[in-house]
């Protein structure tokens, strides 16, 4: 780790200024929103709007970077981001949130395409599964910390998004002048939908409800705080603790994972963040309930995510697992572009507890659906088989979701490997 650490610092230290800024905007705009009278529709367009723009990034920037190059696409987006971020309390209307946010959306993308091609080109087969975790850390550590600052900042006025406009600016530098050119930039051809489906039913389906799941915390949860009439010390903290919850549960979720049946796993985990949260819409507006219940919906939606990429590589080939995280990725954006939306219209039927609500149907859905598959399928995988979970955030893009399948790839090689010198002595 310690190696990773000296050869990447100044990309991690570019990218936690990169992900402060990101997270503070994101609920800013959710604080904000109800200042200015934004409807819970309006803001669930607002947030819904950030999955689309980043969706489409998705799919362009990998060609801006091989026509331009990797610094000039780095620097261009994360220009675009400081802008829009200076706009939005200048241009207070949702129709205007809604266009930054599809073009910040698209921004962040490019860039984490970007930051992750440089991460892997620093990493080598030995460290890389550390840099991908070590990345994860400072991602998380990044939109946590900037939770603070919005507790002690003042929402109705402008200097928070001065502020994150600033960091935003601030991460060029670290990262911008101590990058080495990189090699020519490629991406795996992914695999086709359907030929995806057919080899892992409960990964795609998983993904597809996660991706709701994440999109409904990232883009929401700051709405669901202010409609239940919390402070802003109180959102923050909220917030806060689900991202606190995903790197805590990250690695014990993790040591399972290697050690037994998948399935099983995703069923308990999914079950472990979905029956609370739908308990929490029950019980009602309890503040310590909804710090619990955001804990564990944290906890175990982003290491699903993780978990989900890993049993699907295991129905693949290692040659094939780099080329079915491009779709994996996919399916995963379709979901988080609705979530906003169908969790905006849940809290405006059901009342704002219905953003727990949601969370839990989809949560409880994926368990369901996990005993369903069981049932379907005999596992083909023993906990001798499955190896190198890998700590990967949902919002990572598909250079991040390559190198994790990679890692996984290269283990699966490697146990083969030593089976067949076990086998020839």
């Amino acid at each position: 780790m310690f190696q990773v650490l000296t050869g990447s610092w100044a990309l991690l230290l570019g990218m936690l200024f990169l992900m402060v800024g990101n997270g503070l905007q994101g609920t800013l705009l959710g604080v904000r929103g109800d200042i200015e009278g934004f409807s819970t529709f309006e803001m669930s367009l607002v947030m819904s709007a950030y999955f689309a723009g980043f969706l489409g990034g998705s799919r362009i920037t990998p060609e801006l970077i091989r026509r331009v190059g990797h610094v000039r696409v780095f620097a261009a987006l994360a220009s675009f981001i400081s802008a829009v971020l200076i706009l939005y309390p200048v241009l207070t209307h949702p129709a205007a949130w809604i266009v930054g946010r599809i073009v910040i959306g698209f921004c962040f993308s490019g860039v984490y395409v970007t930051a992750e091609s440089w991460l892997n080109n620093a990493s080598t087969n030995e460290n890389r599964g550390k840099a991908l975790s070590l990345y994860m850390i400072v991602q998380m550590s990044g939109v946590v910390a900037a939770q603070g600052l919005l507790a002690y900042g003042d929402a109705g006025g402008y200097v928070l998004f001065v502020v994150a406009s600033v960091l935003i600016s601030i991460s060029f530098a670290p990262i911008l002048l101590s990058i080495q050119p990189t090699p020519a930039f490629g991406t795996t051809k992914p695999m086709t939908l359907r030929q995806l489906i057919s080899a892992s039913p409960l990964g795609c389906m998983g993904m597809f409800l996660l991706g709701g799941v994440y999109s409904a915390q990232f883009g929401m949860a700051a709405v669901f705080g202010t409609q239940i009439g919390l402070s802003i010390p109180q959102i923050s903290l909220f917030v806060s603790v689900i991202y606190i919850g995903a790197l805590v549960m990250q690695y014990p979720i993790g040591w399972f994972s290697d050690r037994m049946d998948r399935r099983i796993l995703i069923l308990g985990v999914s079950a472990l963040g979905g029956i609370p949260s739908i308990i929490a819409f029950m019980i009602g507006e309890n503040f310590i309930a909804i710090l619990i219940v955001g804990f564990l919906m944290g906890g175990t939606s982003n290491p699903l995510y993780s978990l989900l990429l890993a049993y699907t590589n295991d129905y693949l080939e290692p040659d094939d697992m780099p080329a079915a995280s491009g779709g994996l990725l996919f399916i995963n954006g379709v979901g988080a572009v609705g979530g906003p939306l169908v969790t905006g219209w849940v809290m405006t039927t059901a009342g704002p507890m219905g953003f727990f609500l949601f969370v839990g149907i989809l949560l409880v859905a994926l368990a369901i659906y996990a005993l369903y598959r069981m049932t379907q399928r005999a596992t083909t995988t023993t906990s001798e088989d499955t190896a190198s979970y890998t700590p990967i955030m949902p919002s990572a893009s598909v250079v991040a979701v390559e190198l994790a399948s990679e890692v996984y790839g290269e283990a699966v090689l490697e146990e083969e490997g030593s089976e067949e010198d076990g086998r020839n002595p």
